[in-house]
């Protein structure tokens, strides 16, 4: 069986990275299971720069393996695009969700931005026996809500309201949510790219 690596410690994520890949037949790993692997500083200017340092670190320590490294954020256009990569720590270092999405908040009110269209990106690096690199993206477009709704998800999924829809991201099963999302969209191309392996 194949052995897939996740470059990550988001538990969302790798829940949905999980809930997606699970037909593939690849083995799935998280650094949790290895206790002497401390994550690099994601010091990129970019989704895939980032996306790249963190699947280059991790598949330093297992080379015969695959690695799917995972940089995606929010960029919403009232705000020149921000927070983008440093979605994760828009509030500050160690930032839980609700800060970060409290933050997004007050800086549209503060900046009175009657623009609020917004989209994830999602840039996925998958690293193979012998350094072999493929990039996958996905997006997914919408607004900003004016407030807090809903509590599945993670991250901006509160506010996020893709669209065509009537509901946040927060408000929507995991899997409606994995049939439209940035990120399921480029596990979809990870998926058929094992699928054509085999």
């Amino acid at each position: 069986m194949t052995k897939l690596w996740l470059a990550t410690t988001n538990s969302g994520k790798i829940r949905e990275i999980q809930q997606i890949l699970s037909e593939t037949g690849v083995e799935i790993h998280t650094p949790s299971e290895l206790s002497f692997y401390a994550a690099p500083p994601e010091n990129g200017k970019t989704f895939e720069e980032n996306a790249k340092i963190k699947a280059k670190s991790l598949h330093s320590i297992v080379p015969d393996d695959w690695v799917l490294a995972d940089d995606s954020g929010l960029e919403v256009e009232g705000l020149n695009n921000l927070p983008g990569i440093h979605s994760a720590r828009y509030a500050g270092e160690k930032a839980q969700d609700a800060e970060n999405t409290a933050k997004l908040l007050k800086m549209m009110s503060l900046r009175s931005a009657t623009n609020r269209k917004a989209k994830f990106r999602c840039v996925m690096i998958l690293r193979g026996p012998g350094g072999k690199e493929a990039t996958f993206d996905g997006e997914l477009i919408g607004e900003i809500t004016k407030a807090m709704r809903g509590t599945s998800g993670f991250g901006y999924d509160p506010v996020f309201q893709p669209t065509g829809e009537q509901r946040t991201l927060a408000e929507m099963t995991p899997a409606d949510k994995n049939r439209i999302s940035h990120r399921a969209i480029a596990l979809k191309k990870v998926r058929e790219f094992f699928e054509n392996l085999s």
